[in-house]
C-alpha cells in the first residue's frame, strides 16, 4: 500500500505541474493528442485502445487493461504561420510569435471483477492560441486568441462476452476564453475574456471477433457552455461615452465527435490501424456576444461562423521491435472546417497532414513514452471582409512541430 500510494503521489505532481504550465492549441479548434503513444501511432488507438490512454480515444477498451494503471504526460506544441495581407495596393507578410503550448493528459483505470471496469481521465479536447504583433494589419480582427477546454471524464466499462465490450461517460468540461483586437478607427486595445461550464457524455464499443482484429467505435456527445465574462477597452477618454467597461455574456457549443478504428494484427509484432474522426463542427454556426453595458448602442454582437463538419483520416503502425522497445509511425490527413469565406486570424489554417513517429521504452512495469509530430498545412486564399477586420491576404508556411512525453505504471 505503502509503495502505491508512493507511485500515485509521483504521477500526480507531475501531472499538477502540466496543468499549471498548460495553454492548449489547435491548428483548428479542436486538439487530437491524446497520448504520447497515440500521437506516435497518429491518433490509431481507437480499434487498438490497449492502455489507460483509452479513456480518450475509445473507452470501452480499458476492459483489456488488468488491475490498475495509470497514465500522464503532455504534447509540447510549437506552431507557425505566415499571413500576406493586402492593404491600400500594398502587401505585407506578417507571422505568428513564437510560442509553445503544452496540454496535459492523466488517467487512471481499474479492474474491479471479470466484467466490470472503471475509468478516469484529465485531458484537453479543444483549443486555440494565436498571437501576432499587436500593430500587425490584420489586428483589427484579431492579434491575441486563447482558448483553452480541459475536461473530467469518468467511465464505466463492461465486458458483454469476451469478445465485445461497451462503455459509458460523462465529461465536465470548463472553457476559458480572452480575445484581443484593435478598434477599426483609433485602434485602440479591445480584449474581451471570460470562462464557463458544461456538461456531456460519451460511449464506446469495443469488438474483437478474431484474433488479429478488433474494431473500436467511440462517440462523444457535444457540449453546450454558457461563458460569463467581461469586456476591457484601453481608449481615448471621449470614447468612455461609446465604450464601458464591463460584463459580458456569451454561449459556445463545442461539436460531437465519432471516432471509428479498425486494428489488424499483421504479423505478431507488427499491428496498423485504419481509422477516423468525424467533428461536427456546423453546430458552430456563429459567435455571439452580449454586452451588459451596450457597446455604441449595441447590446449584442453576433458574427456569422458557418462552419462545416469534417472528417480526419489516420493510419498507424507499431512493431514490437525487442521486450523493452516498441516503435511507431503513421500518417493523418485533417480536413478544416472553415469556409473560405468565413476564414479569419482567430484560427489561420486549412486542410492538414501530419506525419508521425515515436517510441515506447519498457522497463519492468513502467513505461515511457515519446513522440515526434510534423504538421504541415496547405496554403490558403482569404476574401476580405471589411466588417470583420479580414484583408485580402493569404495563409502561407503553414506548419507546427509536436513533441510527445508519456509516463505510465501498471500495478
Amino acid at each position: 500500500m505503502k509503495r502505491k500510494g508512493y507511485i500515485c503521489t509521483v504521477l500526480l505532481v507531475c501531472t499538477s505541474l502540466l496543468v499549471l504550465s498548460a495553454r492548449a492549441y489547435a491548428g483548428g479548434f479542436a486538439l487530437f493528442e491524446g497520448s504520447a503513444r497515440g500521437n506516435g501511432l497518429a491518433g490509431c488507438l481507437i480499434g487498438k485502445a490497449d492502455d489507460p490512454s483509452a479513456i480518450f480515444f475509445n473507452p470501452a477498451g480499458i476492459t483489456q487493461l488488468s488491475g490498475t494503471q495509470l497514465e500522464t504526460g503532455t504534447t509540447i506544441i510549437t506552431p507557425m504561420t505566415s499571413v500576406e495581407t493586402e492593404r491600400f495596393g500594398k502587401t505585407q507578410d506578417s507571422s505568428l510569435k513564437w510560442n509553445y503550448f503544452a496540454p496535459p493528459y492523466f488517467y487512471i483505470t481499474h479492474q474491479q471483477n471479470d466484467r466490470l471496469w472503471f475509468g478516469f481521465g484529465f485531458f484537453a479536447r479543444f483549443g486555440l492560441g494565436t498571437e501576432f504583433d499587436e500593430n500587425w494589419p490584420g489586428s483589427v480582427n484579431s492579434y491575441n486568441a486563447f482558448v483553452r477546454v480541459v475536461e473530467l471524464n469518468p467511465n464505466v466499462a463492461y465486458k458483454l462476452t469476451d469478445q465485445l465490450s461497451v462503455s459509458g461517460g460523462v465529461s465536465l468540461a470548463r472553457m476559458d476564453l480572452k480575445l484581443e483586437s484593435k478598434a477599426p478607427i483609433f485602434r485602440y486595445d479591445t480584449s474581451l475574456s471570460g470562462d464557463g461550464m458544461g456538461v456531456g457524455y460519451n460511449l464506446g464499443l469495443h469488438y474483437k471477433p478474431l484474433d488479429w482484429l478488433k474494431l473500436g467505435l467511440s462517440y462523444r456527445s457535444k457540449i453546450h457552455i454558457n461563458l460569463d465574462g467581461r469586456a476591457n477597452y484601453i481608449r481615448p477618454e471621449w470614447a468612455g461615452k461609446l465604450f464601458h467597461n464591463g460584463a459580458i455574456e456569451s454561449n459556445v457549443t463545442l461539436p460531437d465527435e465519432l471516432m471509428l478504428g479498425i486494428n489488424f494484427q499483421l504479423l505478431k509484432n507488427l499491428s496498423m490501424e485504419l481509422s477516423a474522426i468525424r467533428t461536427g463542427w456546423s453546430n458552430f454556426d456563429k459567435m455571439s456576444i452580449q454586452f451588459n453595458h451596450p457597446v455604441a448602442g449595441m447590446g449584442r454582437v453576433t458574427k456569422a461562423k458557418n462552419w462545416t463538419d469534417v472528417w480526419r483520416w489516420q493510419i498507424g503502425f507499431e512493431y514490437n521491435a525487442a521486450s523493452w522497445l516498441d516503435l511507431r509511425c503513421g500518417y493523418v490527413y485533417d480536413n478544416g472546417p472553415t469556409p473560405n469565406d468565413r476564414t479569419d486570424y482567430l484560427i489561420p489554417a486549412n486542410d492538414r497532414q501530419m506525419y508521425c513517429i515515436g517510441a515506447g521504452l519498457h522497463w519492468k512495469t513502467w513505461t515511457l513514452d515519446l513522440s515526434y509530430n510534423y504538421l504541415l498545412a496547405r496554403n490558403s486564399h482569404v476574401s476580405a471582409r471589411p466588417a470583420d477586420g479580414v484583408l485580402k491576404g493569404r495563409f502561407h508556411d503553414g506548419q507546427t512541430d509536436l513533441y510527445g512525453l508519456g509516463l505510465s505504471y501498471k500495478f
